[in-house]
């Protein structure tokens, strides 16, 4: 027998369909509070960029929706991070939606091809950070943003992973040494400390 309660059914939805469509997305942002005033900012401008119909493309210009997975370890101490090759610079697994809505999923891939991880686990099933950074003009590509959408995944430091072709290195490295080896990058920043407040 179906449940009547419309509290009930409205919790299953939001448990199965959470951020698998641009609608269930724009639903997650409205719902979405940060602690961090930026964020709430940035909040509106992902807003805006969901009308437009072609966000989830990497061509879409000045900018488009990425997802990616801020990875830590069973004790809430380290985190895994890529010395990005075309970046030069330490940051979370993450990358181009390339058409795909389930935001979520995104982040699930790009982790799991940049670090060969089998055995991530999400830690929570909300969006755990957004972010609107500039990304440099390439000789083949121009500068441009990139409305960046986090989770928060877990995996044991036991587990083997390899380095794959975008990244210089891949390492665990200390949430207490974020400012150091991001040369006090904003957004690392702030996503190690709500890391950090979890244990």
């Amino acid at each position: 027998m179906e449940n009547t309660n419309p509290k009930i059914r409205d919790q299953k939805f939001e448990i199965e369909n959470l951020m698998t469509t641009r609608e269930t997305l724009i639903v997650a942002l409205n719902k979405y509070h940060s602690d961090f005033s930026e964020e709430n900012k940035f909040r509106d401008q992902f807003l805006k960029l969901l009308d437009q119909p072609r966000c989830f493309f990497r061509d879409h210009l000045p900018g488009h929706i990425t997802g990616s997975a801020f990875i830590i370890d069973e004790q809430g101490q380290h985190t895994l991070l890529t010395h990005h090759a075309k970046l030069n610079r330490w940051l979370q697994p993450g990358g181009h939606a390339d058409g795909d809505e389930n935001v979520m999923d995104v982040a699930w891939r790009e982790a799991q091809e940049e670090t060969g991880l089998k055995k991530l686990t999400i830690h929570n099933e909300s969006i755990f950070d957004i972010d609107i950074h500039i990304i440099p003009a390439r000789k083949d590509f121009p500068e441009h943003q990139h409305y960046d959408i986090r989770f928060l995944f877990r995996a044991s430091r036991e587990e083997a992973f390899h380095i794959s072709e975008e990244s210089h290195d891949l390492a665990w490295k200390p949430l207490s040494e974020m400012a150091f080896i991001t040369g006090n990058n904003v957004s690392m920043l702030r996503m190690a400390e709500k890391a950090g407040a979890l244990f």
